[in-house]
């Protein structure tokens, strides 16, 4: 698939190059639109020295990704299997992105080479997972370089809490909470002790990077907003309240927001995830008759960050595999559907003149825009028709 979008025409419609430029999809699977994005953010490393490149992936698998692509470590075949949550380990243009990072990297110094992360916290669809590897990984981080006097606790300790990962992976748990591990005294007890060994890598942080590194001391972070987002998400699994469900989705996204923050304190950075994920304004979703409403990444994102984020969302014409058919003209996407090019760079600049009204999808897994968003959007990309196969 040959792409007819330029990094250019995207940098024409911001000020100056931000620090995030995230970029949204409006669905999930769809490689033909991951092409799209790895020709534009291969032409944005080139071309505009974006240093690392994130996406909607589990945080600690993003890990792996990030040694194969710096350092070499593991097999293309191994990374893809082990590197990347929600099955995206199995796309073909995931696959292309990896191998293009690390032939990109060969060769260069440390302080030249692009990056990898996942922003996503360990959550999939049907639950959280166990917070032990973060929580047991963070501890041994501190175990190796500070007076065993300081540590809140030992090991065995956290073994013992921990128990079985059976008990926090628990699939009913998701929609019964009473099934969740999470208000258990073990689990109160671990978020203490959590949130402990946290405060103590702050406190050591100048004999911990002299000790170590810069990158290791972040890594070591990671583990820690990981076991402490995961505690937490825990804890609010297990209540019964009716705020519990937006609170999960808020959680999630903070915790989104927090890796994508740290990914931009390393420098300039390219972000991939759903549009509900990174738009400015607040994501909704209905599950039964309620709409719950939460913050997004990319709003929380935003506020800490300024003119310093940057947000395209992505659009489509037709996905005709899944029911979805040529868009109404007085939708943003049917507006942009008229336009005779089959992929572009759209300025949102105007566009709200018109009178115009949210698309409905008859497929549940693609999101159209909200032309109540607009304002909010730094562009939009426009993909005419999805291929079929």
């Amino acid at each position: 698939m040959v792409t007819g979008i330029e990094a250019a025409d995207v940098m024409r419609l911001l000020p100056s190059r931000p620090r995030v430029l995230a970029l949204g999809e409006p669905t999930h699977g769809e490689d033909s639109l991951l092409v799209l994005r790895n020709e534009l953010f291969r032409q944005l490393v080139e071309q505009e020295g974006y240093r690392s490149i994130a996406i909607e992936s589990d945080c600690m698998m993003g890990l792996v990704v990030d040694d194969h692509v710096t350092a070499g470590t593991g097999t293309l075949d191994e990374v893809m299997e082990r590197g990347f949550s929600h099955g995206f380990g199995a796309s073909a243009a995931n696959r292309e992105l990896v191998r293009w990072m690390r032939a990109y990297n060969d060769g260069r110094p440390a302080s030249e080479r692009l990056r990898f992360a996942g922003i996503d916290g360990p959550l999939e669809i049907t639950g959280a997972a166990a917070p032990r590897e973060a929580l047991t990984a963070l501890h041994d981080f501190l175990a190796a370089r500070v007076g065993a006097d300081l540590l809140p606790c030992d090991a065995e300790t956290l073994d013992r809490l921990l128990g079985a990962d059976d008990r926090w992976t628990e699939p009913d748990a998701m929609m019964d909470p009473s099934r969740s591990v999470g208000r258990s005294a073990e689990a109160r007890e671990l978020r203490l002790l959590a949130d402990d060994l946290v405060a103590l890598l702050e406190a050591e942080t100048p004999h911990l990077i002299a000790a170590t590194s810069r990158d290791e001391w972040d890594r070591a972070r990671l583990y820690g907003r990981t076991a402490t987002g995961l505690l937490r998400y825990h804890y609010w699994m297990a209540d019964a309240s009716p705020g519990r469900m937006p609170r999960l989705l808020g959680l999630r996204d903070s915790m989104m927001a927090a890796n994508l923050l740290a990914v931009a304190e390393r420098g300039p950075a390219l972000v991939f995830a759903h549009n509900a994920h990174l738009q400015r304004d607040r994501s909704s979703m209905r599950l039964g008759d309620l709409r719950l409403e939460w913050w997004s990444a990319g709003a929380i994102g935003s506020a800490h960050l300024g003119e310093e984020y940057a947000f395209l969302a992505m659009a489509l014409g037709t996905m005709r595999r899944q029911g979805v058919d040529v868009p109404p003209p007085d939708t943003i996407e049917g507006l942009l559907y008229a336009l005779p090019e089959d992929q572009s760079v759209v300025d949102v600049h105007g566009l709200g003149e018109t009178r115009l009204v949210p698309r409905v999808s008859p497929y549940f897994g693609y999101g159209p825009l909200d032309p109540a968003h607009l304002a909010n959007y730094d562009g939009i990309v426009f993909v005419k028709d999805v291929p079929q196969s």
